[in-house]
């Protein structure tokens, strides 16, 4: 199959194909006697798995680990199960601070809502609440009316 081919079975696009071949993702391929790339059904299956473990957040150097070691005729199930642990750990600790982010965001529109908003200053406004905020400060100080 052709290029155009390979892009809508896997979902991806021509340019990232190109791409992923030219970091060794993927095997250069075969060219036809015109010079088009002609893929495999094994060429589909590797990229399917790029494919999807891209969009399962995994980096493109943890998918070369995990394909180095298949190309090698060694299982990567012992490599993605730990590289899975640690993104869940990364997630865990993403979530972690985006609920302190809405925490501090709710606070910051909750009293910058009984602030005059016609300071055009900046000085006594929701707009002072945000120049002044500080990640893990105990709580939000209004400014002075």
């Amino acid at each position: 199959m052709q290029i155009t081919e390979l892009a809508a079975c896997a979902g991806v696009s021509s340019k990232t194909i190109r791409y992923y071949e030219s970091i060794d993702l993927l095997p250069p391929p075969q060219r036809d006697a015109n010079n088009y790339r002609r893929y495999s059904a094994g060429d589909v299956e590797r990229l399917q798995f790029i494919a999807s473990a891209r969009r399962l957040g995994f980096s493109l150097a943890d998918i070369g680990a995990f394909l180095a070691l298949r190309d090698q005729q060694v299982p990567p199930c012992s490599a993605v199960l730990a590289t899975l642990d640690q993104h869940i750990a990364a997630i865990e600790r993403q979530i972690a601070a985006l609920r302190s982010l809405r925490v501090a965001l709710v606070q910051i529109g909750e009293h910058g809502a009984q602030l005059p908003q016609d300071d055009l200053a900046g000085e006594c406004c929701v707009c002072a609440l945000i120049k002044s905020y500080e990640p893990g400060a105990p709580g939000l100080t209004t400014p002075s009316v």
